[in-house]
């Protein structure tokens, strides 16, 4: 099972890899484009990178926006797996 990381741990990360912000335990990235079908050619963008990963982000799609959220829910909160996929999913166009 994957480590939880500090509160400082986050923190850091977090100014790392900015566009995302944090709910307690989880964090969020909120991405607009033109319309529908960009938004969905986005989400499926995120389809490998997750399955290598092995770790998937929870998703909601409304309309020309979309929300992405990570958490390590076998763990009970924010690890590594979350930063290192968010740092993907960042570098995503």
């Amino acid at each position: 099972m994957a480590q939880l990381l500090t509160e400082t741990e986050i923190q850091e990360r977090l100014i790392q890899i900015g566009g995302w912000t944090r709910d307690g335990k989880i964090l969020h990235c909120e991405r607009k484009f033109k319309d529908f079908i960009e938004a969905i050619a986005f989400v499926n963008q995120l389809v490998d990178p997750a399955e290598i990963a092995g770790h998937h982000p929870d998703l909601e799609i409304s309309y020309n926006k979309v929300t992405i959220s990570l958490t390590t829910h076998d763990a009970g909160g924010l690890t590594e797996k979350d930063f290192q996929l968010a740092q993907t999913i960042s570098e995503l166009k």
